[in-house]
This record gives structure tokens, sequence and C-alpha cells, in this order.
């Protein structure tokens, strides 16, 4: 019986420390507040009537250079980011993006 919980709990271990974790880093870096959250949310789920889930199966299944673009030169109504964000900003927010949806 304890053998069998400290498998379970083994296994569970990084799935639970790695989501809070991604997710928070997204939610505390304070260029994802400041230029983000308004229309992706305080936890980047999404907004009815603004922008989507960053945790979307469309979000999970592009590239980091699809990302990278799309927050550089914006997309239907997000507005470009280039010359607002520092390319190591927006490479930060590709990487705690995709960080959230592994």
């Amino acid at each position: 019986m304890i053998r069998t919980a400290i498998a379970v709990l083994a296994l569970l271990t990084p799935v639970l420390a790695k989501s809070p974790r991604s997710e928070s880093a997204l939610a505390s870096n304070p260029v994802y507040q400041r230029d983000c959250a308004k229309c992706h949310g305080k936890t980047a789920e999404g907004r009815f009537m603004a922008g989507p889930s960053l945790a979307s199966d469309k979000v999970v299944n592009a590239s980091d250079d699809e990302l990278r673009d799309i927050i550089t030169h914006g997309h239907h109504r997000m507005p470009k980011f280039e010359g607002k964000l520092s390319p190591e900003d927006i490479n930060k927010l590709v990487f705690q993006i995709k960080s959230r949806t592994k």
C-alpha cells in the first residue's frame, strides 16, 4: 500500500510541479501583465470577446516561430508589438506560453 502511494506520488510530482510553475511564470511576467493580460486574461485562459486562450490546441500546435511572428507583427485584431517589445521579451513570452501548454 505504501509502495503504491509512493509510486503514484513519484509519477504525479513532475506533472503537478510543472504546471503551476509554468503558469505562474507567464502570469508573473510584467510584460505579459502589461501588454497581453487585458486581452488574453491574467492567467492566459482567454477572455470572452477578446483574445483567445493561450492554452488552446491552436497555440499548442503552433511553432515558436509562428508565435513569435504573431506577437511581432500582429494577427487579426491583435496589434503588433514590433518596436514596443524587445526581441528578448518576445522570446521569453513565446517560451512561457509554450511551457504552459506542454
